[in-house]
């Protein structure tokens, strides 16, 4: 049975008050504190409505999840890779889930007001030798993000965390191989560095954030899961070549 807290976040007016409200404080943040640059919005013309999963690599908890939530309400408006002036926010996109554990989205009020943008919580099934290794998502989480997939777009982290360079999960690959859906590789960077770990305090204000969305992937549904899981973290960039050339680019700048 659904809880109320389920009831409220799939009733769009509650979600659009939210939007509303979560936009315009974080507006000034994303686009005039820091310097947003959007690339790929054009892959979004002929999206369907549902079944299409954005799988992204992750830098804060909550800043790159809000910055998502403009871009799909700014495209909505016909404006192509650019945020504009955030009159967006009267009538905005929100048919739009995103994936999140469940202990973040519990730790404040802001994050638990947040849910209502249409968070799906996932618990996190912990290895206990190692607080990084995860052995995958519950089978109930699991049920609950195909279900957002039969009505809305859903947003993804298959690394499950802000560490860069973290390996993908296989769960992402489970949900691709049951639901088939559209998967859009999506590449941030900046958050970071102008950012807390929470993405809800600055670090550095003037730095450049990017959101770059690539064309949606040619995935062979069929392909054992290992194959699947390594194309998208190549086209997330947060393969080990990705890893490798980061480390290589880093010691040139630095030499």
């Amino acid at each position: 049975m659904a809880t109320l807290g389920d009831r409220l976040r799939n009733f769009h007016p509650v979600r659009k008050i939210v939007y509303f409200f979560v936009g315009l404080f974080s507006y000034p943040g994303i686009a005039m504190i820091n310097k947003l640059r959007i690339y790929g919005t054009e892959h979004f013309r002929d999206l369907q409505r549902r079944n299409v999963l954005f799988v992204s690599n992750h830098q804060t908890y909550f800043a790159d999840v809000i910055t998502f939530l403009h871009i799909f309400c700014a495209v909505k408006w016909r404006k192509k890779n650019k945020l504009g002036i955030p009159y967006y926010l009267l009538n905005p996109f929100t048919r739009v889930n995103y994936v999140a554990a469940e202990e973040t989205m519990k730790g404040s009020f802001i994050s638990r007001l947040f849910l209502l943008a249409g968070g799906l919580t996932v618990k996190r099934t912990w290895n206990k030798d190692s607080k990084e290794k995860r052995k995958g998502l519950d089978p109930s989480d699991t049920r609950k993000i195909l279900r957002a997939l039969d009505n809305n777009w859903v947003i993804t982290f298959p690394q499950g965390t802000t560490k860069p360079f973290a390996p993908g999960r296989k769960g992402t690959v489970l949900i691709i191989k049951q639901k088939k859906p559209i998967v859009i590789p999506v590449v941030i960077n900046g958050f970071s560095r102008a950012f807390n770990k929470t993405g809800l305090r600055f670090l550095k204000k003037g730095t450049p954030l990017s959101v770059t969305f690539k064309p949606p992937m040619q995935i062979d549904y069929d392909a054992p899961a290992e194959e699947i899981l390594s194309q998208i973290m190549d086209a997330i960039e947060q393969s080990k070549e990705h890893m490798m050339q980061s480390g290589h680019q880093w010691q040139t700048s630095g030499s």
